[in-house]
């Protein structure tokens, strides 16, 4: 398997590929983050951008994962393209996206994931699914018409990858890993036995 120095580059080109063989959502990982004792968590994500500084997420900071990310910034992402049968995995600490990162991704959503941003509290316990339709309703009067603007609860988290691993599938179980580790500024590249 051949693949370029740059793991964000070879990122690129695995997710492009995945976008024309996936049925849905390639953008779509595994989020594990821990609790400051240790206690791990992981939900499916939708990473939403990714570039040199790495992979971001969007969430409520006062959900069970910000929380989480709050106390303990480290955290990894998994993504499993399976009719590629590919994966690659990425682990590092994490960090704010900057106000205008996360203003200009809220803006991009739709009014009503916007509205629901403001009306959930996200992990928190529901008692019926009508508290939360009176949350929206009394959001929506809030805000009737016109732009929604970003909760201040609600922000992006960048993973700042430390490791990235590139696995693809092999008859007999004889797969390919390939592991970038970053070394200062630049990546250090190996193979790893399947």
């Amino acid at each position: 398997m051949q693949l370029d120095p740059d793991p964000i580059v070879q990122f690129q080109r695995w997710y492009d590929d995945a976008v024309m063989a996936e049925p849905c959502d390639a953008d779509a990982a595994s989020f594990a983050t821990a609790s400051p004792e240790g206690w791990p968590s992981v939900r499916m994500v939708l990473v939403k951008a990714w570039d040199a500084r790495g992979f971001v997420v969007y969430t409520n900071t006062e959900s069970r994962k910000g929380r989480e990310l709050e106390a303990n910034p480290h955290a990894a992402l998994c993504f499993h393209w399976k009719s590629l049968r590919r994966q690659v995995r990425i682990n590092g600490a994490t960090e704010h996206v900057t106000d205008l990162e996360a203003d200009t991704y809220f803006e991009s959503r739709p009014r009503t994931s916007r509205i629901g941003a403001w009306a959930s509290l996200q992990s928190e316990p529901l008692a019926t699914r009508l508290e939360f339709e009176k949350r929206i309703a009394t959001t929506l009067a809030k805000h009737p018409i016109g732009a929604v603007p970003r909760p201040p609860h609600w922000t992006g988290y960048r993973l700042v990858p430390r490791e990235i691993e590139f696995w693809e599938d092999r008859q007999f179980r004889l797969h390919v890993r390939t592991q970038y580790l970053r070394e200062g500024g630049a990546w250090a590249v190996q193979e790893l036995y399947p």
